[in-house]
């Protein structure tokens, strides 16, 4: 049986992909676990919008942007922040540049707005999110400072992590207003520091990251909603990764398509104005699937996919996302 056609199976492995967010969690987190493991229990939906450029994507700022593409960003799910306010960002900006020196010194006290050698910036990502109900998502980062002159002037980047809600309605619904919905949390960067600022979150706002896989069945639904972007030019080929596990070594099979090409397969399939549907998603994949048997004889429906590229964006099952267009900011599926 094909894969994609196991709704039940992809909505159980996603809800054991839970299991590991609250070891040692504090009562306030696994009663909000509780709801999330409530509404995971629904299948997936047989049919989603396709995203248009809406009126806050517009508002983007074309550097923050810029600076968000191109990079390969590890994903994690992320529960409601407790009492966080945009209104203190400056404040979380000095708390957090602290704790990180502190850390760094292991242990040796530390001042808060003492400078040092590297500075924690907040700011928020205007237009990266879905509907006016979305919390605007907000950008951190961790810059060195430069020791050539007397005013420590901002140097490189050395880690940057932003946290966003996208068409977040049903989770929204299941917490107060003293929590921040913010479920998805992008990292890029040394995992030390990814460590060191998820700990300060988590004592700050008494909320959990887990580290986030993206499975077979929701990369099916990137890639054809990715494929279904209209764009000016295609600069990537389309590719999809299939693995295959056998021994001593597991095998993996590329399968390269056109861009222009998967374009025309998706509009054969694709039949429903303004939405995406489940039906069309399973046709798509298994044309691709077809003409692949029909070349190599090889069954691909039989193996596992791994990761698909396309001009938009890219995403790996283990959890790493890759954007290259402002499209890819939008991830239905996640």
């Amino acid at each position: 049986m094909d894969p994609y056609d196991l709704q039940g199976s992809a909505s159980r492995r996603r809800t054991s992909n839970l299991k590991d967010y609250f070891v040692g969690a504090t009562p306030l987190q696994k009663r909000l676990e509780s709801v999330r493991r409530q509404s995971s229990f629904f299948p997936s939906p047989p049919r989603r919008k396709i995203l248009q450029c809406t009126q806050l994507q517009e508002e983007i700022d074309p550097q923050k942007v810029a600076f968000l593409l191109h990079k390969q960003w590890t994903v994690y799910s992320l529960t409601p922040l407790y009492k966080f306010s945009y209104t203190n960002l400056k404040e979380y900006s000095r708390l957090l540049s602290a704790f990180i020196a502190a850390e760094k010194q292991k242990g040796l006290a530390v001042e808060v707005g003492e400078d040092f050698n590297i500075k924690v910036v907040f700011s928020t990502l205007v237009g990266v999110k879905g509907t006016q109900r979305d919390p605007e998502a907000f950008l951190v980062q961790i810059l060195s400072k430069s020791q050539s002159s007397r005013e420590h002037r901002e140097g490189r980047v050395l880690w940057t992590g932003w946290f966003c809600c996208v068409f977040g309605e049903s989770l929204l619904g299941t917490v107060s207003e003293d929590f921040t919905c913010l479920p998805l949390f992008l990292a890029n960067g040394a995992e030390s520091n990814t460590s060191l600022i998820g700990g300060w979150f988590q004592k700050t706002f008494d909320c959990c990251f887990s580290p986030l896989t993206i499975s077979a069945f929701n990369l099916s639904w990137m890639a054809a909603m990715w494929t279904a972007c209209k764009m000016d030019h295609y600069v990537a080929t389309t590719e999809f990764f299939w693995s295959v596990p056998c021994h001593p070594q597991s095998l993996d099979i590329s399968y390269a398509i056109h861009p222009e090409d998967a374009k025309a397969l998706w509009d054969s399939v694709h039949k429903t104005s303004g939405e995406i549907t489940q039906e069309e998603v399973d046709l798509f994949m298994d044309c691709l699937y077809s003409h692949f048997h029909r070349h190599f004889k090889i069954h691909l429906s039989a193996t596992r996919l791994v990761r698909v590229s396309t001009s938009v964006a890219s995403a790996h099952t283990d959890g790493k996302i890759k954007v290259s267009l402002c499209h890819g900011l939008v991830f239905v599926g996640l």
